[in-house]
C-alpha cells in the first residue's frame, strides 16, 4: 500500500475507521474527545492567570489584566480541569471499563451519551456566565459569597449554578449506569446475587479473607465476584454519589437565593451559618480529593499493573481490604480544609484533620507499595507508554499527597494552608501529574480496544508528550509551590511582580505542559483523521454495549 500523504493522514487518519465502531466505542471516545479539548482550555486559563501574575508589563491585552476577569477565571478554572475534564475522562473510562470486566453490556448507551452532554454542556454554561458576566465567588464558593448579587450580576451566578447543577445530574447518572451494569444478573454475574456483589464491592471479601489466613481457616472466598478493579470503581463512585448530593445540594441553596433575588425579594443571606455550609460545603468536596480521586487511583495502578505485567496483583486481598478503609477515612477527613478557622471546634480539626487525614498516608502508600511491587515482581519489563505513564503517576502521588499531608497540623496549616504551595505542591502535582499521568497508561492500555487497533500516528510524539508533560507538571508544581513557601496567598493578586521570578520559572513549566497537550492532540487527529473525529460523534450503526462476546449460562445437556 502506497504511503499517505501528510494531508492524506490528517484528513483520513492511519487506519482508523469509525463506521466498524460500536456504540459502546464511540460513546467512550465522544466523552474522551471533549475532556481533551476542556483539558486545552484550562491549560491556557493557567497560563493566563501565571501570565499576570507577571505584573502590567505582560504582554496579555488590557481585559486580561483586570482583577474582576483574573478572578472569575480561578473560579471557573477547576469546575473546567476536574469537571469537565477529570470527570469527562474518568466516566469514559469507566463506562467502557466495567463491561469489559466484567463482560456484560453497558446498562445504556442513551444514559451514556446523556452523561458526557450534560457534563459538557454544564462545564461550558459555567465558564460562559465566568467570561461574560465575571461571576467570581472564588473556586470554594463558601457561604455567602455565591450569593452576594452586590458583587456579582444575578444572571451570571443564575447561570453558573444551573452549569454545576447539569455536571451533577450527570454525575449522577454515570453511577447510575455503573450500579446498573455491576448489579445486572447477566454473564459471569447471573448466578451471583445482590447480597455477593455488595460484598464483593465493598471489599468485605477481602477482608474477611484476611481474618480467616491469620486464624488458620479456609479463605472466605475463593473466587470474589468482583475483581479488584471494579471494586474499586465501586468503591469510589459511592463517594462520587456522595460528592454529587453535597454539590447539587449547596447548588440548589445558592440558586433559591439568586432566584428570589431576581423576583425583587430581599432574603437574609445570613439565615443560615455560614460555618456549617462550610463543613457540609468540604465534606462533599473533599470526597472528589481523598474519596473518588485516591480509590479510583488505586484500582487504576492495579488494573495497569497486572495488564502490564501479565502478573496477579501482589497482596490482592490486602488492597481490597485497604479500598475499604480508604472508603471510611475519605469520609472523616474533610476538615483539614478548615484547620485555620477560628470557629471550628477544637476536636473536630483534632480527629478529622489531623489524625484521620494521617491515614492517608497508609492507605495510598500502600497502594504504591502494591503496585511497585506487582511491576518489580514482573522483571524484566520493556519500558512502555503505559508503564512509563504508570510511573509519572505513581510520581505524582508520591509527591503531592505527602505535600498535602504536611498541611494536616494546625501548626503548619497556619503557615502553608492559604498560600500557592497547597495550590501547586499539593493539587496541581496531584491532578495533572498523579492522576492524568495514571489516565494517559489507561488510554494508551485501551486505545487499541476503543479504537480497534488503530496505528499510533507516532511513537516520537508520545514519547515527547510523556517528558515534557512530567517535567513540566512537576517544575510548575515546585516552583509556584516554593513562592507560597515564600508567602505568596492563594486567591491574591499581586500586580507589582513581587513572585516575578518564580512566577516566570512557573510559566515556563506551564507552557511545557501546553505543548505536550498540543503534541498529543496533534498525535491523536493525525491516528483517527479529521473525518474520523467527526464520524466519532455520529451515529454508530454497531449497536452493541459490550466489549466482545459476553459470557452465557451454558445451555443443559440434553438427556
Amino acid at each position: 500500500m502506497a504511503q499517505k500523504s501528510f494531508f492524506q493522514t490528517l484528513i483520513h487518519g492511519t487506519d482508523f475507521d469509525h463506521t466498524q465502531l460500536s456504540a459502546l466505542q464511540k460513546v467512550t471516545l465522544r466523552a474522551v474527545v471533549m475532556s481533551f479539548l476542556f483539558f486545552g482550555l484550562v491549560a491556557i486559563e493557567g497560563m493566563i492567570m501565571r501570565m499576570v501574575q507577571t505584573g502590567p508589563a505582560n504582554p496579555l491585552p488590557k481585559m486580561f489584566n483586570h482583577p474582576e476577569h483574573y478572578f472569575s477565571i480561578m473560579t471557573v478554572h477547576p469546575i473546567v480541569g476536574i469537571f469537565g475534564s477529570t470527570y469527562q475522562l474518568v466516566f469514559a473510562a469507566f463506562m467502557f471499563l466495567v463491561p469489559y470486566l466484567t463482560k456484560k453490556p453497558l446498562y445504556s448507551v442513551k444514559l451514556a451519551n446523556a452523561v458526557w452532554l450534560l457534563i459538557t454542556i454544564g462545564t461550558a454554561l459555567a465558564w460562559i456566565a465566568a467570561f461574560i458576566w465575571q461571576y467570581a465567588p472564588l473556586y470554594t464558593l463558601y457561604w455567602p459569597l455565591p450569593a452576594d448579587t452586590q458583587q456579582f450580576k444575578t444572571i451570571g451566578g443564575i447561570v453558573f449554578i444551573v452549569g454545576v447543577a447539569l455536571i451533577m445530574i450527570g454525575t449522577i447518572g454515570f453511577i447510575y449506569n455503573i450500579y446498573a451494569t455491576i448489579f445486572a444478573r447477566t454473564g459471569v454475574h447471573k448466578n451471583k446475587t445482590t447480597k455477593e456483589l455488595l460484598i464483593s464491592g465493598f471489599g468485605i471479601d477481602g477482608l474477611m479473607n484476611l481474618i480467616h489466613k491469620l486464624t488458620g481457616k479456609p479463605p472466605y472466598s475463593k473466587e470474589p465476584a468482583l475483581s479488584l478493579p471494579v471494586v474499586a470503581i465501586f468503591r469510589g463512585t459511592v463517594d462520587t454519589f456522595l460528592d454529587a448530593i453535597v454539590i447539587l445540594g449547596a447548588g440548589i441553596l445558592v440558586l433559591v437565593y439568586l432566584l428570589a433575588d431576581a423576583g425583587g425579594l430581599n432574603w437574609n443571606v445570613h439565615a443560615f451559618d455560614s460555618l456549617l455550609y462550610k463543613n457540609f460545603f468540604w465534606w462533599g468536596l473533599d470526597l472528589v480529593a481523598d474519596g473518588l480521586v485516591l480509590i479510583y487511583v488505586a484500582g487504576s495502578w492495579y488494573l495497569l499493573a497486572t495488564i502490564i505485567t501479565g502478573q496477579k496483583l501482589f497482596m490482592e486481598n490486602v488492597a481490597r481490604a485497604a479500598l475499604l478503609l480508604e472508603l471510611f477515612v475519605s469520609w472523616m477527613v474533610w476538615s483539614h480544609h478548615l484547620l485555620a478557622d477560628q470557629p471550628q471546634p477544637e476536636m473536630m480539626k483534632l480527629v478529622s484533620g489531623e489524625m484521620v487525614t494521617a491515614f492517608e498516608l497508609l492507605t495510598q502508600g500502600l497502594a504504591l507499595f502494591i503496585t511497585l511491587v506487582t511491576l518489580w515482581k514482573a522483571r524484566p519489563l520493556k519500558m512502555s507508554p503505559e508503564l512509563a505513564y504508570l510511573l509519572g503517576g505513581l510520581v505524582g502521588f508520591g509527591l503531592a499527597v505527602p505535600a498535602g499531608i504536611i498541611q494536616a497540623d494546625m501548626g503548619m496549616n497556619r503557615v502553608l494552608h492559604n498560600t500557592q504551595w497547597i495550590s501547586f505542591a499539593h493539587f496541581h502535582i496531584a491532578l495533572i501529574v498523579g492522576l492524568y499521568m495514571t489516565l494517559y497508561s489507561a488510554l494508551y492500555v485501551l486505545w487499541p480496544l476503543v479504537t480497534n487497533n488503530t496505528t499510533l500516528f507516532s511513537k516520537k510524539l508520545t514519547w515527547a508528550h510523556f517528558w515534557l508533560y512530567l517535567v513540566g507538571g512537576v517544575g510548575m508544581g515546585a516552583f509556584v509551590g516554593m513562592a507560597g513557601i515564600d508567602g505568596m496567598l492563594r486567591r491574591h493578586l499581586y500586580v507589582n511582580g513581587e513572585f516575578n521570578t518564580l512566577m516566570i520559572l512557573g510559566a515556563i513549566f506551564g507552557t511545557m505542559i501546553l505543548v505536550a497537550w498540543m503534541l498529543f492532540l496533534f498525535n491523536i487527529v493525525m491516528s483517527v483523521g479529521l473525518k474520523g473525529l467527526v464520524g466519532i460523534f455520529l451515529p454508530a450503526k454497531d449497536k452493541t454495549a459490550s466489549y466482545g462476546l459476553e459470557e452465557e449460562e451454558p445451555e443443559p445437556a440434553v438427556a
